[in-house]
């Protein structure tokens, strides 16, 4: 996708990787749920309402104008750091380089479709990555999976105290991760309407649908039950933030390493809709949407890809 993951960078804070999941939380209808009709949209002037998803790949470059839809990428390319062009920033000051204003100004929208949605880069890296403490695993939570609690672990800079590698901390992992995405929205919005735009951009974390990214490019458990807990956790860390939908980008093989397959991964990951990707032209999405969901939900989101930007149809 236009996003592009990114595996094997040094630590930063901590390396995280991304996850791509629809989800749907507490029953509303998905976003996505039908292909919305009577407008135009993108994919090269085709009458067929179409949208693009962009991402830091795209920052500072033209993007296209009147999709059907956009969806930004929040982060930019790890589970904890920030798209530089989601909204203003030193590199990218006004709100007219901004993703996210692109996605709610330039999208024409539809009955059943959005002007912008948002998706996360998700990981679930551990307490240690590379031989280096991951600074930002939690060491305290009250979780499903029960608290959250320390341990000690002695790598070639000493010992050092730090959050479990259990189901609990994983969870907590998530949940904090979904609490900073939902964060920079409202701060990147903030922003976008203190310079005074002519179209103004929400701040909340309920105007959007939120998709999360999963791909084995980034960093995974070998232990599928946390990378299942982690996800979990960012599930609830946005419902705690007020968004009401949630979704998966992923392929099966991808989903089934990471999760375990639909079977494992049960409670609030099981039939959540799904946006799936691997087509090379729009025709191609098209078929896409007949696909097998790899969660046992509904494919609402194909993708094919294109350059400098990938296209989107709503099934």
């Amino acid at each position: 996708m236009a996003k592009r993951t990114v595996q094997g960078r040094a630590v930063r804070v901590a390396l995280q990787g991304v996850i791509g999941v629809a989800l749907l939380i507490g029953g509303a209808t998905p976003a996505f749920a039908a292909k919305p009709s009577g407008h135009g949209g993108g994919g090269g002037g085709s009458s067929t309402p179409t949208g693009n998803d962009v991402s830091y790949p795209q920052c500072g470059s033209s993007l296209p104008a009147g999709p059907a839809f956009g969806i930004v990428g929040v982060t930019g390319g790890l589970a904890n750091d920030l798209n530089p062009c989601f909204g203003p920033s030193s590199s990218y000051p006004s709100y007219s380089q901004s993703e996210l204003y692109w996605a709610v100004a330039s999208s024409v929208g539809g009955p059943s479709q959005p002007k912008a949605s948002l998706y996360v880069n998700t990981a679930d890296p551990g307490n240690v990555y590379s031989g280096s403490v991951v600074a930002d695993w939690p060491t305290s939570g009250s979780t499903p999976y029960g608290s959250c609690s320390t341990t000690t672990v002695t790598l070639s800079s000493g010992t050092h105290t730090v959050g479990a590698n259990s189901d609990a901390c994983a969870w907590q992992y998530g949940y904090n991760k979904a609490s900073q995405d939902a964060s920079w929205l409202t701060a990147a919005a903030s922003a976008i309407d203190g310079q005074s735009p002519p179209v103004s951009v929400p701040g909340a974390a309920a105007s959007y649908p939120w998709w999360l990214d999963v791909e084995t490019a980034n960093t995974w458990q070998s232990d599928t039950t946390m990378n299942v807990a982690d996800l979990q956790g960012m599930i609830a860390g946005f419902q705690a933030a007020g968004a009401t939908t949630v979704g998966a980008y992923s392929t099966t093989s991808q989903w089934n390493s990471i999760t375990g397959g639909t079977g494992s991964a049960s409670g609030s990951l099981y039939q959540i809709p799904n946006w799936i990707p691997g087509a090379r032209d729009l025709s191609g999405a098209e078929a896409n949407c007949a696909q097998t969901s790899f969660t046992g939900g509904t494919v609402t989101v194909t993708q094919w890809f294109g350059h400098p930007v990938d296209g989107d149809y709503a099934c």
